[in-house]
C-alpha cells in the first residue's frame, strides 16, 4: 500500500520533522518506528543535496515528505526529482494557490511538472515507469496556516489532486494577532473550522504537535497525519534531561568541601 493511499484511508500516521541537515539523524528516525518523516526546507539550513542524502539514508523504511520553502514550481520540481514521496506546500490561502501547487506536482496532462533525468527515476534507468506512475504516487499536502486560508477553506478543499491539508497552528496564531497562543479561542475555532470542512470534503487533515500529550488530543479531534516534535527539540530535551540526571548523581567529593 502506498503512503498516498494510507493518507486517503485516514490511517493514523505519526512522523517527525527533520530540520537539521543530517543523513544520520534521518537514518535514525527511519528506524524508530515512525510512519513518515517531514524534511524541512522552509525553516532550516538544509539544502537540496542534503535532502537527497537524507532521503537515501531512510532507505525506504518510512515515507519522506519534503516541505518546500514556498509555493514555487521551481522548488517543487527540484524536490520531487530527488525521489521523495511527496511535498508539503506552505501558506496556501486560496483555491488558485492550491491549484498552482497541485499543477506543479503532477505531470501532464493532469499538471505542468516538467520532466528531467533525476534520482526519482533512478537517474533515468526507470524513466518511463516513473513518469507513467508518479501522479498516482506523489503525495501533495497543502498547509493551512493563515486566517485567509481558513476563510477560504471550502474553496481550497474543492480543488482536486491533493491528498491532505495540514494545519500550521503557530503561523495561524500569528495571522490572528496572537502569535504563539495556539490555544487562543480564535485559533482553536479556526482549526475546528478547517477540520469540519475537511470532513465534509472527505479529506485527511494533519497538524504539528510539540509532544505526545498534544498528539493524543489531536488524534481524538480527528487529525490523522501528525508530525510530533522536531529533531532539534527531541535532541535538546534528551540532552537536557541527561545533563540534569548526571548533575543529580555527581556531587562534590568530601575532600573538596
Amino acid at each position: 500500500m502506498t503512503f498516498k493511499s494510507r493518507i486517503a484511508n485516514k490511517e493514523r500516521l505519526i512522523g517527525t520533522i527533520l530540520s537539521l541537515p543530517s543523513p544520520e539523524l534521518a537514518e535514525i528516525a527511519s528506524r524508530a518506528g515512525l510512519d513518515w518523516v517531514w524534511i524541512d526546507l522552509e525553516h532550516s539550513p538544509t539544502g537540496l543535496l542534503d535532502v537527497q542524502r537524507m532521503i537515501q539514508a531512510t532507505g525506504g523504511r518510512v515515507a519522506t515528505l519534503v516541505r518546500v520553502p514556498w509555493n514555487d514550481p521551481v522548488w517543487i520540481k527540484r524536490v520531487l526529482d530527488l525521489g521523495c514521496d511527496g511535498v508539503i506546500v506552505p501558506q496556501i490561502r486560496s483555491a488558485a494557490e492550491a491549484l498552482a501547487a497541485v499543477s506543479a506536482c503532477l505531470y501532464p496532462p493532469a499538471g505542468e511538472r516538467s520532466i528531467g533525468i533525476a534520482r526519482a527515476q533512478q537517474f533515468g534507468m526507470e524513466f518511463q515507469q516513473y513518469i507513467e506512475t508518479a501522479n498516482n504516487h506523489v503525495c501533495v499536502i497543502l498547509q493551512i496556516e493563515h486566517r485567509e486560508g481558513v476563510d477560504r477553506i471550502d474553496e481550497i478543499l474543492s480543488v482536486p489532486g491533493f491528498d491532505a491539508v495540514l494545519v500550521g497552528p503557530y503561523d495561524l496564531s500569528g495571522s490572528y494577532g496572537v502569535l504563539g497562543q495556539v490555544g487562543h479561542p480564535k485559533v482553536v475555532e479556526s482549526m475546528a473550522r478547517t477540520r469540519a470542512s475537511a470532513k465534509t470534503h472527505n479529506r485527511a487533515v494533519g497538524i504539528f504537535a510539540a509532544d505526545v500529550q498534544t498528539v493524543q488530543i489531536y488524534l481524538s479531534n480527528g487529525y490523522t497525519l501528525i508530525a510530533m516534535s522536531t529533531d532539534a527539540m527531541i535532541y535538546g530535551n534528551a540532552i537536557r534531561r541527561a545533563a540534569n540526571e548526571m548533575r543529580a548523581v555527581v556531587s562534590p567529593s568530601p575532600d573538596k568541601m
